[in-house]
C-alpha cells in the first residue's frame, strides 16, 4: 500500500520578474488562466491528492494570496441577495474544505526552491511530503494524485521528454538502464546542462513527492548556482542512498511563468471549459441540436462545474 501523502507545500514566494510589469502589483500565482488563478488548479490538485494540510510558502509582499484563500461568506450571502446565485456558488466552489488546513509560512530572503522547501519543515505532518510549483499547470489527469499511486519510497519526480535544444532549462535525469515504463528508476539529475551535456532529454517538472530525510541534506548541501539552496542539489546528493524515480505523467504541462505558456494554458482551459458548457447544455436540452451559448462562467472542473449562460 502506497505511503500516505498528508502535507502538500506550495511554494509562492516568487517575485514573477518574467510577468513583469503585470507582476507589479499582482502575484503571478493569482493571474488568471481563462477563468481561474493559477494557483487554484495548484489547490484543487493538493485537495483531490487528500493532503490534510497544505502549507504556503509566500513573501510579506503577497498578501493578496492570503486574501484569495480566505473564506468570504458575506460576499457569496450579498451575491445571493443581488440575484446572483451562480457568482456566489462559484465562490462557494473555491473554499478549501475544512478538513484540510491551510498553513502560511514567510520566505523572507529569495533564496531558491530548496530553501522555499526549508522554511516549511517545522510545518510537514509525518511521513513523504508532495510540492506543487503553481507555475506549472499541468492539464489532465491530477499528476500528484497520479503519481500518490506509483509511489513507494524516496524521492519521485514528475517528469517529461524535452528537445535537445530545451535541455538548458531544465534538471535532466540520468539513468544508469535505459528508462522504461512511467516509473523509472534513475542515479541522479544535472541541472540545466548544455544538449552536449545532456545524459538524457528527460527533464524535471513541477511535481515531487518527497523523503522527509530531504530537510537534512538540504540544511547541509549550501549555496548552489545563483547563490541558492538549490532542490535539484539536495536530491542529487541523496541519490546514492535515497531510491530516487522520475515519473512520466500523463497530463500536458503549461510553463505559466512566461507569458506564452500563460497564453497557451488558457486556451486550453477555455477549450475544456466550453466542452463541458457544450456537454451540459445538451443534456439540459434533451440532446434535441440546438446550438449552446458561449459560456461566461465556469466553476471547479472536479468539483461541480458551474456554468452560466446568456440566453437566447
Amino acid at each position: 500500500m502506497a505511503p500516505h501523502i498528508a502535507t502538500v507545500v506550495i511554494p509562492a514566494a516568487g517575485r514573477g520578474t518574467r510577468l513583469l510589469p503585470a507582476t507589479k502589483a499582482t502575484p503571478k500565482e493569482l493571474l488568471s488562466i481563462y477563468d481561474r488563478p493559477a494557483l487554484q488548479f495548484a489547490m484543487d490538485e493538493a485537495i483531490g491528492l487528500g493532503a490534510e494540510r497544505i502549507v504556503i510558502v509566500t513573501h510579506q509582499t503577497k498578501g493578496a494570496i492570503r486574501d484569495y484563500l480566505t473564506p468570504d461568506p458575506e460576499q457569496i450571502r450579498d451575491l445571493g441577495s443581488r440575484g446572483k446565485p451562480l457568482l456566489a456558488a462559484a465562490l462557494t466552489d473555491i473554499e478549501v474544505p475544512k478538513w484540510v488546513e491551510i498553513v502560511f509560512v514567510d520566505q523572507h530572503t529569495p533564496l531558491g526552491l530548496g530553501h522555499a522547501i526549508l522554511c516549511a519543515e517545522r510545518q510537514t505532518l509525518p511521513g513523504p511530503f508532495g510540492v506543487i510549483l503553481p507555475d506549472d499547470v499541468i492539464f489532465g489527469r491530477p499528476c500528484l494524485s497520479e503519481m500518490a499511486e506509483h509511489y513507494s519510497e524516496g524521492h519521485m519526480i514528475a517528469a517529461m521528454e524535452v528537445g535537445p535544444e530545451e535541455t538548458g532549462s531544465y534538471g535532466i535525469f540520468r539513468f544508469s538502464t535505459l528508462p522504461m515504463g512511467r516509473n523509472v528508476a534513475v542515479t541522479g539529475i544535472v541541472e540545466k546542462p548544455t544538449p552536449e551535456q545532456a545524459p538524457s532529454r528527460l527533464a524535471a517538472v513541477g511535481r515531487y513527492i518527497l523523503d522527509p530525510g530531504i530537510f537534512s541534506t538540504l540544511h547541509h548541501v549550501g549555496h548552489g548556482v545563483g547563490g541558492e539552496i538549490q532542490l535539484t542539489d539536495a536530491i542529487a546528493r541523496d541519490a546514492g542512498t535515497v531510491a530516487l524515480s522520475a515519473f512520466r505523467f500523463s497530463g500536458t504541462r503549461y510553463d505559466c511563468g512566461t507569458r506564452d505558456g500563460l497564453v497557451d494554458a488558457t486556451l486550453a482551459r477555455q477549450g475544456v471549459v466550453r466542452n463541458q458548457a457544450a456537454g451540459i447544455f445538451a443534456v439540459a436540452q434533451g440532446a434535441v441540436g440546438r446550438v449552446p451559448p458561449a459560456p461566461i462562467r465556469s466553476g471547479r472542473a472536479n468539483a461541480g462545474t458551474v456554468i452560466a449562460f446568456e440566453q437566447p
